[in-house]
Parts: structure tokens; sequence; C-alpha cells
């Protein structure tokens, strides 16, 4: 699994991409400021800084009834290595001309525009204090990604996507008080690209007492898939959840038996195991459990690869999204 496309619908909303042509007059009106999502971005060979085309979009869209942004990328071909600070902060001085903003992604940059283990972020706290009325929040890299938010009264969707994490930021997420929370979605990576999250780091998240609303939880794309299994058969936010998402990792059964072994999980509406390295046994055993308490299972077979084999001791298995 590669991250291969923009986004098609963010927020509710399907998106729009802006500027529709770069250098010459539009080709058509452009759409109700509240019916889209936007996605602001630059291409590669623009003239103009993200920026710029961002200034152009503040002047000939009513923002006023912009609800939701989604933030292309922001790199030139003279700005390679350019993080989105610049970016954050434009958005922080525009508070003011998106008085309606609730939902924003930050990095919707498919893999031919920039490996998601290249992208480069900022601190996104200056994001959270311009807008505390923010609903939705997602953001794409990790390469000096910083999430220190100690509170946010309104948030209720956050999802971060990496090829590797630190675990500095998830020990942030952790540890903020989020009561609105209902939908968590962490992409943890692999330690070939930065991740270095332990098990406890993820404590937090797993008693749920900073997020009491939590409904969706979405810890995937982890090579300590099997550990999260077993801290999640006794983690007491299960209880609460309605769908509990561990793909793209490497999750293989001995994860897939802790987490059936731990406790009840019928009252899911879901499970997604999808990308995965678990044994045809395995899957029917979970079929076995899970289907006849009507949760939707998706485990596909074949989706993962391995590099070796077991008997020759260099079995190399991978998450989904790394580079």
């Amino acid at each position: 699994m590669r991250v291969g496309g923009h986004m098609e619908e963010f927020a509710g909303l399907p998106v729009f991409a802006y500027p529709l042509d770069e250098d010459g007059p539009r080709s058509g009106p452009l759409p109700a400021p509240e019916s889209v999502a936007w996605r602001v971005e630059v291409s590669w060979e623009a003239d103009k800084s993200w920026e710029q085309y961002f200034e152009r979009f503040l002047d000939e869209v009513d923002t006023t009834a912009v609800s939701a942004l989604v933030i292309g990328t922001w790199v030139g071909e003279d700005d390679y290595d350019k993080g989105s600070e610049s970016v954050i902060d434009a958005l922080v001085a525009a508070r003011d001309r998106l008085p309606a903003l609730r939902s924003v992604f930050l990095g919707d940059i498919t893999s031919e525009e920039n490996e998601i283990s290249w992208i480069r972020q900022g601190s996104v706290a200056p994001l959270f204090e311009a807008f505390p009325r923010l609903e939705e929040f997602g953001v794409r890299g990790a390469i000096n990604l910083e999430i220190p938010v100690e509170r946010h009264e309104r948030l209720r969707s956050l999802t971060v996507q990496t090829g590797g994490l630190s675990a500095e930021v998830v020990r942030a997420i952790a540890a903020a008080d989020l009561p609105a929370l209902t939908h968590l979605e962490v992409w943890l990576g692999t330690e070939n690209y930065g991740a270095d999250v332990v098990i406890d780091d993820l404590a937090p998240i797993m008693t749920g007492e900073r997020l009491p609303k939590l409904r969706h939880l979405a810890l995937r794309n982890s090579d300590i898939q099997d550990e999260i299994c077993g801290a999640l058969a006794a983690a007491p936010v299960v209880a609460r959840l309605d769908s509990l998402d561990l793909s793209m990792g490497v999750l293989t059964d001995d994860g897939a038996a802790a987490l059936l072994t731990g406790q009840p999980l019928g009252h899911l509406k879901s499970l997604d195991m999808r990308h995965n390295y678990l044994t045809d046994a395995m899957r029917a055993r979970l079929r076995e459990v899970l289907e006849p308490a009507d949760v939707e299972l998706r485990s596909d077979a074949g989706t993962a690869w391995e590099d070796g084999t077991e008997e020759d001791g260099d079995l190399r298995r991978f998450v989904a999204v790394g580079e």
C-alpha cells in the first residue's frame, strides 16, 4: 500500500483542488465556498510559492463560508526541504478571514510528489491555538512534527499518518485532554523510518481516561502490531469503541490470538485487520468468533509481503507504508 492518490473527500465534503488554472483564465466557475473542502497546493513547476497561491485563494473565494481546508504540497522545485511552518503561519495569519473553518488536513501529498517519510512538518500548536473551534485535524509526515496540545474542547477527529512516528509525538497525543474526540487514527510506522514507540507510550490511550467520547480507535501501520493487540486485549478503552482498526502493520497469529483471548469484542461494529501476516487458520478462527456477533471483519488475505524464510532465519516483514 502506498499513499498514491489525493484525498477525494474530507470532512464529509468533496475535495476541490485550487487553483484550477495556474497561469491562465479560469476554465469554469468556482464552487460555492461551503460546498467543498478546498485543497490549496503548488505544483513542482509553479513560479509562485504556496503562500502566494493561498493569498490568491483568500482574495478570490468567500473564505468566511469555507469550513474545510486540505493543504496539498507546499514544496516547489527550489524549496524541496521546506517544512510546513510558513504554511501554518499563513493559516494563523488568516484566521479572521476563516471564521467558519472547522476541518484541516495538513499534507495531502502523494508518494509521487514526496514520500511520506520525507515530508517535513513543524509544530501544529499555533493552528490549535488560532482555531479553538477546530473539529477535525489530520496531518501526514513526521519529520519535525510536534503536536503539543494539552487540551482542546472541540476536536472530534485526529488523524496522524506517518511511516515512522516518534515516541515524543505519541506521548503528547496520549497526554492531551480531548473531551470531544470520537475518532483517533495514528499510523505508528516502522523503526526503519524513525518510529521508536514502545507499548508504554500508548498506555494513556489504552485507558481512555482523557478520551471519554472515543468511539473509533486506529493504531495502524506499526511493526509492533502484535504488542498493541496484546495490550488492547485488556485495555479499558476497547469496551467503549464502535470500531477498532489494527490494519497495515506487522500483525501475526500471536497478536490476533492475544486479542481473541482477551476481553469480548462482540460489541464492535467493525474490526479492521487488513494487510497482515495471519495464517488461513487464524483468519477462519477470527470469522468463527466475530461473525456470529455481527462484527464486520476486514482481514483480506494476500495484502502483505515478506522477504526471506523462517528456515533461513532472515524473515523480514513490513508495514504497509514506510518510506
